[in-house]
């Protein structure tokens, strides 16, 4: 008998079995809802050769044909925080000067009218009447109120309507900047229709 002592048998290991056709090795990844409209890194790997993450993310759904589309409007808030002072002196003198050109012509086809009428003639005789002194004629209004004159001093109204708002209207402007630099400017909300 010799020294030696006979070894354990050692026990078969239990061989890996191989995958079945029936189960196929699927590689764990999160879980990602489904998107109606296609991903722009999907878009992205799709031009790069790659596969997208997600199948079918290149096309688009359509909407169904019954279903009602109700167009999303968008709103954004925004904050007038200065208003420029040459601008708006410039925009309030075009307008000064639109509104009176309109008092002119306004002014002129309201006399031609009341002329046509005869309001002038009867108006003037009354007062000529009431203010006549027993040697001298009285007071002859339709000469006072001729055409000329009434658009003279129709134009001078509106030369000093001009400067006046003009002027107020840039004075406005500065004063808003001082408030908006207290209180932060007027809050808008605009909208957006898609």
């Amino acid at each position: 008998m010799s020294g030696a002592q006979p070894q354990p048998k050692a026990q078969p290991q239990p061989q890996a079995k191989p995958p079945s056709p029936a189960q196929p090795q699927t590689e764990q990844q999160p879980h990602r809802p489904p998107q109606a409209y296609p991903s722009p890194d999907g878009d992205r790997q799709a031009a790069a050769g790659g596969r997208p993450e997600q199948p079918g993310a290149g096309t688009v759904r359509k909407p169904r044909t019954g279903a009602r589309t109700v167009p999303r409007t968008r709103k954004a808030r925004l904050r007038v925080a200065k208003a420029d002072p040459w601008s708006v002196m410039k925009v309030s003198f075009l307008l000064s000067v639109a509104l009176g050109l309109c008092t002119i012509v306004a002014v002129a086809v309201l006399w031609m009218v009341m002329d046509a009428m005869g309001v002038f003639s009867t108006l003037g005789g009354t007062v000529s009447e009431a203010t006549s002194a027993e040697g001298n004629g009285g007071f002859d209004l339709e000469t006072f109120l001729s055409l000329p004159r009434v658009l003279l001093f129709t134009s001078l109204i509106a030369v000093i309507n001009v400067v006046l708002a003009t002027a107020l209207a840039t004075l406005g402007a500065f004063i808003y900047n001082l408030s908006a630099g207290f209180v932060g400017g007027v809050e808008l909300t605009l909208a957006e229709d898609e």
